[in-house]
């Protein structure tokens, strides 16, 4: 009895009771289910793929809760068990995607070295930028513009770095420290009366901030080839180049990402789903000491290590914009260049640099189990079955709702490869033209981007931010996470719809 009261206890560490005792319940009723499903001759693989993906999405949804790897992981273990999937779909996945896989263990952790870089850079402009509004277009007109030439994945890596930095200095300034001393800033016991009145203000003002980035980065995914995985997949199906693709892709994108600005205004000025929060007086005086301090304290070592950083990120633009490697192995270059030039060789100090990634990373792999249920169980194939069968006319709208739909639900990556394969599979048995395949080739990769950002695992960046150290520092939640994104998610959706309908 105390063996089985000890492993309840340690299961899922300290999350709360009800939490526990749900996933247990999942995992218990699960083989129950399927086993009854099939014995009523009910399609049971079918129906359990859909009941655990609604589950994977509930551990996504209580990520601050518990962090989703491991419910989610026990899940995915149980579908292997099942035979819902198999090990080799898996890997599969996990093939087709080795370039995401890298890029968040090798890009991010080069984003790492580039720290100092990048605070100085956005504390400047956070200083000099007066307005709210304008700081807040600047944050989603810069990650739009970065990711349409980088990766969106890489810029959200960039977000999380500077928010993560200007938390530290806010909560190392209110605990009375100096800004060169160590400190812990995950303990608020230290924090003074201003820190404590004040916390909930700075935390929404960096929630605002980072939204509007990590929407950005989806306006400007969508445009280039090199913005979002699938963007790739969908050009080299369609034979596309770097400038062809924009252009085709221009009277979609282009209307979409005018409407995304002006939303981004419109949340700011009427402080509509939570936006609009300013930042007090008292808090900006923190960062402007802070530049104080670190314009005083520069060393020429310092200087050094800031000019080695910005000549590598200068390196860093060209190599993505020129594509000219995976961006995981561009990232593993930009690692071995800093940490070569800037002194760090211990393996103590290397190791830091991937403890943001890693258990994404990790989080990653075990929903590529869930896509191979969903791929095996074959859970999309009505859907794109019935959207064939409809004239030439409506096909390009509904490809567009159809792959938003589902890739709010499931992975946006994962939906473009089983509808741009679909409808090269028609192009390829003449049920459909040229001119029709481009199409819908639009209506695919603009559905999959642009209708995703309603939930977190719409969007592989969106998802990076939730599951990053930095959410449950400013109480960036799931549900909060979606509720911010529906301004956006309505009027960039609507907009989209509407130039496919009148444009294509």
């Amino acid at each position: 009895m105390a063996l089985i009261n000890n492993l309840y206890s340690s299961f899922l560490g300290h999350s709360p009771e009800w939490y526990k005792k749900t996933i247990i319940c999942f995992l218990i009723l699960n083989p129950l289910l399927l086993w009854l499903l099939n014995q009523l001759n009910f399609d049971g693989g079918f129906i359990m793929g859909w009941v655990l993906l609604i589950q994977f999405i509930f551990t996504l949804a209580l990520a601050l809760k518990c962090y989703p790897l491991q419910p989610g992981g026990l899940i995915a273990i149980q579908s292997l068990f099942m035979g819902l999937t198999n090990p080799y779909t898996l890997m599969h996945e996990v093939e087709n995607n080795l370039e995401v896989i890298l890029l968040l263990v090798f890009m991010v952790a080069g984003i790492y070295f580039m720290k100092n870089l990048m605070l100085t850079i956005f504390t400047r402009l956070f200083l000099q930028v007066k307005s709210k509004t304008l700081l807040s277009l600047l944050f989603c007109f810069v990650a739009a513009f970065l990711s349409a030439f980088l990766d969106a994945l890489t810029v959200t890596a960039v977000l999380i770095g500077v928010g993560i930095g200007f938390y530290r200095i806010f909560h190392l300034a209110t605990s009375g420290k100096s800004f060169g001393e160590e400190h812990n800033y995950l303990d608020d016991s230290s924090l003074n009366s201003l820190g404590q009145e004040e916390q909930e203000n700075f935390k929404a003002f960096l929630r605002n901030l980072l939204m509007h980035g990590v929407v950005g980065t989806a306006l400007g995914g969508v445009c280039t080839i090199v913005g979002e995985p699938q963007n790739l997949l969908i050009a080299n199906v369609a034979d596309w180049e770097f400038i062809e693709f924009i252009i085709i892709m221009a009277p979609i994108t282009m209307p979409v990402f005018a409407a995304g600005m002006i939303t981004c205004f419109a949340v700011e000025k009427f402080k509509i789903a939570g936006f609009g929060t300013q930042l007090p007086s008292e808090i900006k005086n923190i960062f402007e000491n802070y530049s104080d301090y670190q314009k005083s304290n520069l060393t020429e070592q310092d200087k050094t290590n800031l000019l080695i950083e910005s000549f590598v990120g200068i390196l860093l633009i060209i190599a993505l914009a020129l594509h000219v490697a995976e961006v995981g192995i561009i990232g593993l270059g930009v690692i071995v260049l800093l940490t070569a030039f800037k002194g760090v060789t211990e393996e103590h100090d290397l190791g830091p640099a991937f403890n943001e990634a890693l258990p994404f990373t990790a989080l990653l792999v075990v929903f590529f189990c869930i896509v191979g249920v969903i791929h095996d169980q074959n859970l999309f194939d009505p859907i794109i079955v019935y959207v064939l069968a409809q004239s030439t006319d409506i096909q390009a709208p509904l490809f567009f709702v159809a792959n938003g739909v589902l890739s709010m639900i499931s992975d946006n990556v994962f939906v473009a490869t089983v509808y741009i394969n679909e409808i090269k599979a028609a192009l390829d048995s003449g049920m459909i033209t040229r001119d029709q395949f481009d199409k819908l080739a639009v209506a695919v990769n603009t559905g999959t981007n642009i209708p995703s950002i309603a939930t977190p695992n719409g969007q592989a960046a969106f998802l990076f931010l939730l599951t990053s150290s930095l959410a449950p520092l400013i109480n960036l939640s799931y549900m909060r996470m979606v509720i911010m994104a529906l301004p956006y998610t309505l009027v960039l959706s609507t907009v989209g719809l509407f130039s496919v309908i009148y444009f294509l």
